[in-house]
């Protein structure tokens, strides 16, 4: 049985996890124009690679909280584990997330340009909105 060091809860047995398959996979945001084959590739291609592999797990009989694992599929050894949104920090696990094919997708690229846009404020509400709101009758002060 493998024993895994969940980042939240500590070392626990294999059987309170769920494995969510391939991690640092770019989901196709709703704006992103990519076509339906590169759309497939992002839904069903997933690695099954032999040596190093980077996995999402969750804590599914614990704490509930997902977190990212470096593991030798050969030999089920468990190199590292670091949270979600994060890469790895060990110099192998960055140099298999670094190598792998997904980082030539058009989703990945797309997920790229996104991440590097400036942030939009918020829309403001129009004037008359804002007058209408104070008009209005709540709680604070109103009938």
């Amino acid at each position: 049985m493998l024993i895994i060091n969940c980042p939240h809860c500590g070392p626990r047995e294999e059987s309170e996890f769920a494995c969510g398959g391939e991690a640092h996979i770019a989901r196709p945001l709703a704006e992103n124009s990519i076509s339906d084959a590169e759309f497939a590739d992002y839904l069903f291609l997933r690695d099954n690679p032999k040596g190093l592999f980077l996995e999402r797990w969750r804590h599914s009989a614990g704490c509930r909280r997902w977190f990212n694992i470096a593991r030798d599929t050969v030999s089920h050894e468990i190199i590292e584990v670091y949270p979600m949104g994060a890469l790895p920090r060990k110099k192998d696990a960055l140099a298999t997330h670094a190598a792998s094919w997904r980082r030539d997708t058009a989703a990945e690229k797309a997920a790229e340009r996104a991440a590097q846009k400036p942030a939009q404020k918020p829309a403001q509400k129009p004037a008359r909105q804002k007058a209408a709101a104070k008009k209005a009758p709540g709680k604070r002060g109103g009938k």
